[in-house]
């Protein structure tokens, strides 16, 4: 049986944090169903372009350069807010087939010279792992580490 949880936080442009997953077994997947940014002052009049990223591992390039051929990425969202516009704009792409048991890494830039804080909102599936399951996402993981 699968249930939702959510994670949300605020986060200064160019860093990264860690949530916290990892059971002790590891029988516990995950799937991101939901992932937002906004900015912490909605609407005011400097213009923001947030590139938020959710990765597999601590993200060694952290910055708003984004390619499909990382294998650690897991989401990513494009969040435009300026005061030119009354409506912002987003977009958000998940990797709704990736299943994972361990720690995840939020991100967050702007695309364009801002600094102001942003807000993240991540929504998680959780499923029950069989054996097989959590040795296959476990050695995964570690192939992908070691593989740097």
């Amino acid at each position: 049986m699968s249930r939702t949880i959510s994670y949300r936080g605020t986060i200064d442009i160019g860093t990264e944090q860690r949530i916290s997953l990892a059971t002790i077994k590891g029988q516990v997947g995950y799937k991101i169903t939901k992932f937002q940014v906004l900015s912490t002052t909605p609407g005011a009049t400097a213009a923001v372009e947030y590139v938020g990223k959710i990765t597999k591992v601590k993200d060694p390039n952290i910055g708003p350069v984004v390619k499909f051929t990382d294998a650690d990425l897991l989401a990513v969202v494009y969040y435009q807010d300026n005061d030119s516009s009354a409506y912002p704009d987003s977009k958000t792409i998940i990797f709704d087939n990736e299943k994972f048991n361990q720690d995840i890494f939020v991100n967050v830039t702007d695309a364009g010279s801002g600094s102001i804080p942003a807000n993240y909102y991540i929504e998680l599936e959780t499923m029950d792992l069989s054996e097989v399951e959590t040795t296959m996402l476990t050695l995964k993981s570690l192939r992908t580490v070691t593989s740097r």
